[in-house]
């Protein structure tokens, strides 16, 4: 992993300036750890990114 040893967070707060930890910096840094990735402001392991997608535009009732 990059320079720090946490994970990032697992949903961005959407403060500016971005906090150290958040998905979305890492993301751009580069330091995102193996097999994750951000989707709709979320962190996610690669294998489920779609259902994570998929779930997040379904509509309430």
């Amino acid at each position: 992993m990059g320079k720090s040893g946490r994970m990032p967070k697992k949903k961005c707060c959407q403060d500016k300036p971005r906090c150290k930890r958040c998905p979305l910096r890492a993301l751009a840094e580069g330091t995102l750890p193996p097999g994750y990735t951000v989707k709709k402001r979320r962190l996610v392991k690669l294998d489920k990114a779609e259902k994570v997608l998929a779930k997040s535009t379904r509509k309430a009732a």
